[in-house]
């Protein structure tokens, strides 16, 4: 029975003996080898649609060769909240106007130009995760010349982690071509969102 205490002793001699030449140099080894493999297998998503890679995303984006294409553009930059395609659908003398119910007594038209604009809407696509625009129907529409007026309803949906949205009403934009390279832009917006 003694012996077999001395066995066992110098069994776990020798194997700690191992431990400690073998196994303690593989902890930080073994520990960087699995924190790497946790963090790749995290960016794997075995649920997500795969990536056509031959698909040309340039051909999404229009020329705005019309009014229509340049909505197609502003509700692409919406969806993608892309800041870049949203301010070329903007004339460089922009301005947006909508009515506040809360100034005055009664309310009040409020109008900016296009920077704001473009400050405003960046926050809004930074606030939601996701933006859904629809245009559904175009109520009137009028041209003259390189100029277009559009009453179009539209209906938009706005979800973020804090809060989620959905607003439908009408927009009246006014287009004109520029005399530079004959894309339209956006010159007036007029917000008739249905409070």
């Amino acid at each position: 029975m003694h012996r077999f205490f001395i066995f066992v002793q110098y069994f776990l001699y020798i194997g700690m003996r191992f431990f400690r030449l073998f196994w303690i140099p593989l902890v930080p080894f073994s520990a960087t080898v699995g924190s790497l493999i946790i963090l790749v297998s995290g960016c794997f998503n075995p649920f997500a649609p795969e990536l056509d890679e031959g698909q040309d995303l340039t051909n999404v984006i229009t020329e705005q060769q019309s009014p229509k294409e340049v909505l197609e553009n502003f509700q692409l930059a919406y969806t993608f909240k892309d800041s870049l395609i949203y301010s070329d659908v903007l004339d460089e003398s922009f301005v947006f106007e909508y009515f506040d119910p809360n100034l005055g007594p009664s309310g009040s038209f409020v109008t900016w130009g296009r920077d704001t604009d473009l400050k405003t809407t960046g926050r809004l696509f930074r606030t939601f995760d996701v933006i859904d625009l629809k245009f559904l129907n175009t109520i009137f529409s009028e041209r003259e010349g390189g100029r277009e007026k559009r009453f179009i309803r539209f209906n938009l949906s706005l979800f973020g982690s804090e809060f989620n949205f959905i607003i439908t009403g009408t927009a009246i934009f006014t287009f004109e071509q520029s005399d530079q390279d004959n894309k339209w832009r956006i010159v007036r917006w007029k917000d008739e969102s249905d409070l």
